[in-house]
């Protein structure tokens, strides 16, 4: 990659994007409970929060996408749609065939995907409406998937193929927007946070503080409302009430969330700050944290950018590298040496992806869907090019 467009791309988010993948992988491949029955610290640390920020910074690539602090008007806006919706297909498309290999991990690609598309119509919209938005569906989300859950269909696991697409139209969209692994429906106020941040100017120092303090105070506010909720104010002895489960079961779900789905038995439930439950509480909490950690690259990469260039290098093609760790995952590879699973694969991504970005500027997978969507986007502008009147 050439010294002009290293500087064109943000160190600090890029890192951001490096950490939320090893995070990533970190729970898909090491233990999560200890002897003692005890959750380890890569869960305590990683669960929930690594793919919150992925897809924080996911809102934060459609608004680098689509003009950064300048969003664009007519037909660049235009363009710009036609752009975004082929790469959201393309995603969406990759994470679907990914579901054939079945690798022993929720798959984030198709909900990555059907985010994108929904945040086409956003792009016009102000940081303040953005952030806004982001707040009520944080708030808003949950509270719809709590109503429509019990009268939704099922599918047969979490995640949609290609197949199901085809045979189970109705289960497969409910998965993605409410049951499934990544509900698109709550999980739209990371993008939407990331679409307002990434119209800030990031390369600023100030944005970078304010997330980082900002982020730290909603994560903080989020846990201690929900202790408060959950202890003093009776939440959980209502949860046991509500639910026939034993304090034991209860206990685990609140450390390791689901499976199961989050109960519907109490609107109570609702209060836990449990991971992968997509709670209000879960959501806002995830989302602080993803943006201090966004934030504190953004810092780190203003003053000491060079340390982070092996997390920036695995940051630069996340797609790439997250696709070859869930086919690894499915072959088994070193499934009962999880650590040494871990140490090979993330050595071999920094390295891959060092070497990589010697010769070219994005991931092998990026570089396809850039491919496609700049000629969607070139196809749009010319054919408006030509109804244009002169």
């Amino acid at each position: 990659m050439t010294a002009e467009k290293r500087k064109r791309r943000l160190v600090g988010v890029d890192a951001a994007r490096g950490i939320a993948l090893i995070g990533m992988m970190a729970i898909h491949v090491l233990p999560s409970i200890t002897d003692d029955i005890e959750p380890t610290l890569t869960w305590l640390v990683f669960s929930g929060v690594s793919a919150a920020l992925f897809a924080l910074l996911a809102g934060v690539a459609v608004a680098f996408m689509t003009g950064g602090p300048r969003p664009p008007s007519g037909s660049a806006l235009t363009a710009s749609r036609a752009a975004l919706a082929v790469r959201a297909a393309l995603i969406t498309l990759i994470g679907l065939l990914l579901a054939y290999v079945d690798p022993p991990a929720a798959i984030i690609l198709v909900y990555y995907g059907a985010m994108f598309l929904l945040a086409i119509p956003l792009l016009r919209l102000s940081v303040r409406a953005l952030f806004s938005i982001a707040v009520g569906i944080a708030i808003l989300g949950p509270v719809m998937v709590h109503l429509a859950q019990g009268a939704l269909p099922g599918l047969d696991g979490y995640d949609p193929s290609l197949t199901t697409v085809v045979t189970d139209p109705i289960a497969s969209a409910s998965a993605v927007l409410f049951t499934g692994s990544f509900p698109v429906i709550p999980w739209m106020a990371y993008v939407c946070a990331g679409l307002a941040i990434g119209r800030l100017n990031l390369r600023d120092k100030v944005p970078a503080v304010r997330l980082l303090v900002a982020g730290i105070l909603v994560a903080l506010v989020a846990w201690l409302t929900s202790t408060v909720l959950q202890g003093p104010l009776g939440g959980r002895d209502q949860l046991g009430a509500a639910t026939p489960w034993s304090a034991t079961e209860l206990d685990w779900f609140i450390t390791w969330g689901p499976p199961p789905e989050l109960p519907t038995t109490t609107w109570w439930w609702l209060t836990v700050l449990a991971p992968y439950t997509s709670t209000p509480f879960e959501v806002l909490h995830s989302l602080g944290v993803a943006a201090a950690a966004l934030g504190a690259m953004l810092l780190i990469g203003r003053a000491a950018g060079k340390f982070l260039r092996p997390l920036a290098a695995i940051g630069s093609m996340t797609l790439t590298l997250y696709t070859v760790h869930l086919l690894v995952l499915a072959t088994g590879f070193l499934a009962d040496a999880p650590w040494a699973s871990f140490i090979i694969q993330t050595s071999a991504a920094v390295l891959f992806a060092m070497v990589w970005l010697r010769f070219r500027a994005a991931g092998p997978l990026e570089r396809g869907i850039t491919v496609a969507s700049r000629a969607a986007r070139d196809w749009v502008e010319e054919r408006l090019r030509r109804r244009t009147p002169r």
